[in-house]
């Protein structure tokens, strides 16, 4: 046996998406971190040892313009680069690939933590050391830092400092949440185990084990979803414990979710009911994913109000946009439906106070634990959040450690530096703009080869019959005075189209209607008609179009995808509740559905000409859609053309350093890490694939960087010797299949 004590900056224990992703933030900003994980692989529940989908904000496709960016989004990216078909074991390598890419991580698999050493009253306590055991390598590790992250999802490392926590549900007059019961209690979400299937390709017999549970003596089989096909997280509602203490009892839940998959996979193959004659078990998962446990007390304890509400917090340091998804305590043996759901208008914010310990002073904490009441942390808890949680934490970790100071200190002392900091990084945060000093494209002039100022779609590749309200979403800036629709009229009628604004900057749903007009259709096939609309909103917005149901009218359909533009239809009855989910049909965001228009465009023309792809868009502060695009546009180029962004310092010539390049990569575009949907190509169209760089430097322009092949939306160019411009030039050469040059931001550093 071996005893080693390591002195390291910050020390991450748990290598689930949240840890990783802090340890990743916090090691690019200079900082040693030890990364402790007690599994083989990296991951934790997205991991192939369990094999959860890796949800976040855009909820499976609900919420418009909301996949994560930052680290999460770079993962993401890659994954779907490297990894289309959700292989779980490619999965595994994009994780491990992010974190081994990092020379300020050390790595520790397979270590388990369960020493804590801590100092002071209970109410200021401090983390001097943490211990952990390397299984297999007979290695006793023990880390001193600065600053620790708990990012074990069940929060030993701060029960065992003596942080503050909570287990179970908070009383409804707590916090006075709409959905927190009449008393507290410990009741939890439960755990769940996965399993897959595939077919053999030749008849496979099963026999049971012994233990394998006769589900037809439980309510399984009526209130629950089961088909041969199915496997993975179709499975999500095999869950059970939430009734019982999810971690000291994590042996019995494992069993008993065993004996259910194996008795789910009986009644499939043998009671003659399903087509599975050469279907057979591929994989079972051994480890029970968790979904609840402890959660601490941060000085913010965010809670149901505050996600409905969608609060804008001084500290926001991340988003999130999963419903408020709660579990009955019963798991898959309750007769109410497997879950509910909540859903707010649109993303909302997490602050940084929910991610450091009230009463540990060198304690920060990404994941399920966070400082969030139960019902809140029904959204918080998805992998993706944590993910951008974590990175918000690493990085405020990194500032602390810089400073000499504690987490709080971060939030009283250093909070718009850590904003900047998470803007720099293209982290997943809202509503904050640019206010960096060092980044000379603030002081520069910006002008493009051509920009994108009409806005309409005219080829009409498919139909759409007006028998629901449709709805269409379009950039307003400065204005909308005029609306055109291509459509088909089945005999003379009137049609009506409203206006609405979307209430907060980062929602994709009607709240108020803002004008409307009603006009006279004649009988006719491809015919334009207008629409006489005055919305001029002061500000640029976001304008949600409701097109009224109609029998006669049949709408055209652009299939060519157009960044800012979106299509809709409204779901009218009860299109979402079934036996495995309860969605609230009348919430906006079950309403209004993007269902086969993915990636589509109602035919339209809309007057007057619009700034919203302006050149200026690619440094006003913004990296991702917020009241409109935020991005540079081109016009539409033919192949082989270029386009252009071209930054000039006429006052005085800059020396260029470091050029960093945000692409847009189509936040809107729902990915995942493994099998939930597969996404029809590797790669966003509209990111840039092949581009340069050029500097205007006495006298005449010299290419300072080519690149071919990029898939990525972030791009830092460190320049090997510094360059005096006057002028700097991106070239973009061609796009990954996109009609247009598209490019977010672009910053410069001396």
């Amino acid at each position: 046996m071996r005893e080693e004590t390591i002195q390291i900056d910050i020390t991450v224990v748990g290598g689930g998406l949240a840890g990783v992703n802090a340890a990743i933030a916090a090691a690019r900003l200079g900082r040693t971190v030890a990364l402790v994980h007690n599994r083989p692989v990296l991951g934790g529940n997205s991991s192939s040892e369990v094999r959860v989908w890796v949800c976040g904000a855009t909820a499976h496709g609900k919420h418009r313009n909301a996949r994560e960016t930052g680290i999460m989004g770079e993962l993401f990216i890659e994954n779907q680069f490297c990894n289309p078909d959700g292989n779980p074991y490619i999965w595994d390598l994009v994780v491990m690939e992010a974190v081994k890419a990092e020379p300020n991580i050390r790595l520790f698999l397979n270590t388990d933590v369960h020493e804590v050493e801590a100092e002071g009253e209970a109410d200021q306590r401090r983390i001097c050391s943490v211990t952990g055991w390397m299984m297999g390598s007979e290695r006793k590790i023990r880390l001193k830092s600065e600053i620790y992250l708990d990012c074990t999802g069940d929060g030993l490392i701060g029960f065992l400092a003596g942080a503050q926590y909570r287990l179970g549900r908070e009383a409804h007059n707590e916090y006075g949440e709409a959905w927190a019961p009449e008393n507290a209690d410990d009741i939890t979400l439960g755990s769940t185990i996965l399993f897959y299937t595939k077919d053999a390709g030749h008849p496979v017999k099963y026999v049971p084990p012994s233990f394998a549970k006769d589900i037809l003596r439980t309510t399984i089989p009526i209130t629950r979803v089961i088909r041969s096909g199915d496997s993975g997280c179709d499975y999500w509602w095999v869950e059970w414990g939430g009734e019982l203490d999810t971690v000291h009892e994590n042996e019995r839940i494992r069993d008993e979710l065993w004996s259910v998959i194996y008795g789910i996979w009986d009644y499939i193959k043998n009671s003659g009911k399903f087509d599975s004659e050469n279907m057979t078990l591929e994989w079972i998962g051994a480890l029970p994913g968790k979904r609840e446990y402890r959660r601490f007390i941060g000085d913010y304890v965010l809670n149901q109000n505050d996600i409905i509400a969608q609060r804008r917090f001084e500290d926001s340091v991340a988003f999130g946009g999963w419903s408020i998804d709660l579990h009955p305590p019963q798991g898959m043996y309750s007769i109410e439906s497997g879950s509910k759901h909540w859903h707010m208008d649109g993303s909302y914010h997490i602050p940084f106070r929910s991610l450091y310990s009230i009463n540990v002073s060198n304690l920060m904490f990404a994941g399920r634990n966070v400082s969030a009441t139960h019902i809140a942390f029904g959204t918080t808890r998805v992998m993706a959040t944590c993910a951008v949680m974590g990175e918000a934490a690493g990085t405020g970790a990194a500032i602390a450690v810089q400073h000499g100071g504690s987490p709080r200190d971060v939030y009283e002392i250093h909070l718009e530096e850590l904003s900047q900091t998470l803007l720099r990084q293209d982290a997943s945060v809202l509503g904050i703009v640019n206010h960096d000093d060092r980044d000379q494209a603030q002081r520069a002039t910006i002008c493009a080869s051509s920009t994108r100022v009409r806005l309409a779609a005219e080829n009409p590749s498919d139909k759409f019959a007006l028998e629901t309200d449709a709805g269409l979403l379009l950039p307003v800036n400065p204005e909308l005075s005029e609306l055109e629709l291509l459509l088909d009229s089945a005999g003379d009628t009137k049609l009506t189209v409203e206006v609405w604004s979307t209430g907060s900057p980062q929602n994709y749903v009607p709240i108020q209607l803002e004008t409307s007009a009603t006009v006279s259709v004649s009988a006719g096939e491809a015919q334009w008609v207008s629409f006489p609309l005055s919305w001029k909103p002061g500000t640029p917005r976001n304008a949600f179009i409701i097109i009224k149901s109609n029998s006669c009218i049949t709408l055209r359909v652009d299939d060519r995808y157009e960044t800012g533009v979106l299509s809709f239809r409204k779901n009218d009855g009860v299109m979402e509740t079934n036996t495995l989910t309860d969605q609230q049909e009348d919430q906006l965001l079950v309403m209004w559905r993007t269902n086969g228009l993915e990636r589509k465009t109602f035919c339209f023309r809309a007057f007057p000409e619009i700034e919203a792809y302006s050149a200026y868009k690619a440094i006003d502060g913004y990296r991702r859609p917020y009241d409109g695009p935020h991005a540079w546009k081109s016009e539409e180029l033919s192949c082989g053309e270029e386009a252009c962004l071209e930054l000039s310092w006429t006052d005085r010539p800059v020396e260029l350093n470091q050029v960093h390049i945000v692409f847009n990569d189509d936040v809107n575009e729902d990915l995942i890490n493994l099998h939930h949907h597969r996404t029809p190509f590797d790669t966003i169209p509209e990111l840039v694939r092949d581009y340069r760089l050029e500097a205007f430097s006495e006298g005449k322009w010299t290419v300072l960087h080519r690149e071919k092949g990029n898939y990525k939306r972030k791009r830092i160019h460190r320049l090997p010797a510094p360059v005096k411009a006057s002028a700097l030039r991106l070239v973009v050469e061609a796009s990954n299949g996109g009609r247009f040059a598209e490019v977010v931001e672009v910053r410069v550093y001396s």
